[in-house]
């Protein structure tokens, strides 16, 4: 196999399924989950991360944000169901429905014109109701009269309505009395449309703040989302329902050390100056590789179980370090960017919060610059290297 020395996301499978497994542990009995892969899980790996938890008898399925995304796992011999998340255009549904893939309606119209489509292809369509409880985003919003509509669609032909979900917008924070409100409007929409004889095989609410905190809410299925990689949805969310291991490590090495006198100034625009004689190291990694600019002069790498801060803004391609007082740095010595180097451990929460963004959008974000390594049981199983 190659060996990645300029930069490496190094993602563990193991981590991924155990904590499937403690989010599982944290469900009522019968209650089954579906997996979220959208943003190729987020970073880390759909096709890695859905062919090792389709074995799972407990994963229903996936969800996806588009269809493309799905079409993608489908092809890779995903045979779970795939639920698209977002909007399934409509010169995009006839693909959705040969692959019978699961489609988000949250419109009388678009239900109408699936139904169509079916019956045209001589096939079904299977459909997932989205009713938006407070989010704003797309779903039907809860109503006698929206009730009604629903009752039509899944009376539609060639429709199969399979399950009915909500979004939470708030369960990652500490109060929990607007998620208690969304939950309420689910239910309410739930029994209003069990009066009228429409029911689902799947409702699903949770998300992974939901799965961890909010067991009330669970239905009989739930969507595991960035808890499946390991990363918490908030600082505010109890970590000690669900113990989580991350499953990414970011690597990469030195590639220049130096000496330089008190007074230089250090990259772009001079924003750093050098308060000593420094000794500065050169990470061959930037915001060409998805790694936040905003780091510049605030975030830090670790180098032989040391912190080693970030001087001067990160370039589009290479970024500097103080390595002052870390004793014999060299050429091609690992540095730690996310993941642990001895007893010091650098999490994407740390990086996120020092840059200004959040853990979601730091792993997304990972550009294709940056080959993959899967690992299982302490071997690398599989390299993805788009340049490769």
């Amino acid at each position: 196999m190659k060996s990645y020395t300029r930069i490496c996301a190094r993602i563990h499978l193991d981590a991924i399924e155990q904590n499937i497994e403690h989010l599982r542990g944290n469900l009522a009995e019968g209650v089954k989950m579906m997996v979220v892969v959208k943003a190729d899980a987020y970073g880390h790996g759909a096709i890695q991360t859905t062919s090792l938890l389709s074995l799972k008898e407990y994963v229903w399925g996936f969800a996806v944000a588009t269809l493309d995304e799905a079409i993608v796992l489908k092809r890779s011999g995903i045979t779970k169901p795939i639920l698209v998340l977002g909007c399934v255009f409509p010169e995009q549904r006839a693909d959705a429905i040969e692959n019978n893939i699961r489609m988000t309606v949250y419109e009388e119209d678009m239900a109408k014109e699936i139904s169509d489509l079916a019956a045209a292809l001589k096939r079904k369509a299977y459909i997932h109701i989205k009713i938006d409880t407070g989010m704003g985003r797309i779903g039907f919003p809860v109503n006698v009269q929206n009730a009604a509509q629903i009752e039509k669609i899944c009376g539609l032909p060639g429709i199969i309505p399979e399950g009915m979900y909500t979004h939470f917008s708030k369960a990652d924070e500490a109060d929990k009395a607007y998620t208690e409100k969304q939950m309420g409007g689910f239910l309410w929409m739930k029994e209003e449309l069990k009066r009228r004889q429409t029911v689902f095989s799947y409702y699903h609410c949770s998300n992974s703040a939901g799965i961890i905190e909010e067991k009330g809410t669970d239905q009989n299925l739930v969507r595991a989302g960035i808890s499946t990689y390991g990363m918490y949805p908030s600082e505010e969310v109890c970590k000690d329902q669900v113990s989580l291991v991350p499953a990414l490590e970011l690597i990469s090495h030195v590639a220049h050390v130096k000496w330089v006198e008190k007074g230089e100034l250090i990259s772009y625009g001079g924003t750093f100056e050098t308060c000593r004689r420094t000794k500065i190291v050169t990470v061959p990694v930037g915001y060409g590789d998805g790694y936040p600019r905003s780091l510049s002069n605030k975030g830090y790498v670790l180098i032989r179980g040391k912190k080693a801060p970030i001087i001067g803004r990160v370039c589009m391609d290479q970024f500097m370090v103080d390595a002052t007082d870390i004793e014999e740095v060299k050429f091609g010595d690992r540095v730690t960017l996310v993941g642990r180097d001895g007893d010091e451990v650098l999490p994407v929460e740390v990086l996120s919060e020092l840059s200004g963004r959040f853990n979601y959008e730091f792993v997304c974000l990972m550009g294709k610059r940056i080959p993959r390594e899967y690992i299982r049981r302490g071997e690398v199983l599989e390299q993805m290297d788009y340049f490769a």
